[in-house]
């Protein structure tokens, strides 16, 4: 069993930039396709990014495309997530997720990962 803890939130004023953490334990980030989402209160999950374990694509959700950069570590067992210019519409809690199959083939919806971390609080605000 995969476990992954998100780090990095914070308060960040609006133009600002953070880098979350997804670090797994338990098995190798080359067996799965890791995803970042976000939920803020009263919405349901978005997805944000999807980085599969083979060369290929990166997907981004339209809203963050040029702002936000995802990347992965095989040394730290690690997946990142960096978000430059942020806005205020980006404040959520953000969590990563391993789907069972490998690849960012399509949307990224919530319901192709089953494994996930317990968040970490992004807040844009002046």
């Amino acid at each position: 069993q995969m476990h992954l803890v998100e780090s990095g939130g914070g308060l960040v004023q609006p133009g600002g930039s953070l880098r979350l953490s997804c670090t797994a334990s338990g098995s190798s980030l080359d067996r799965y396709a890791i995803a970042w989402f976000r939920q803020a209160p009263g919405k349901q999950r978005e997805g944000v990014s999807c980085l599969s374990k083979l060369d290929g694509p990166i997907t981004y959700v339209e809203s963050v495309q040029g702002r936000f950069v995802t990347s992965k570590d095989f040394g730290e067992n690690t997946v990142y997530l960096q978000m430059n210019n942020l806005k205020p519409e980006d404040t959520a809690v953000y969590y990563c997720g391993s789907d069972s199959y490998g690849r960012c083939d399509g949307p990224i919806v919530s319901s192709k990962y089953t494994n996930w971390g317990q968040g970490t609080q992004v807040t844009v605000s002046s």
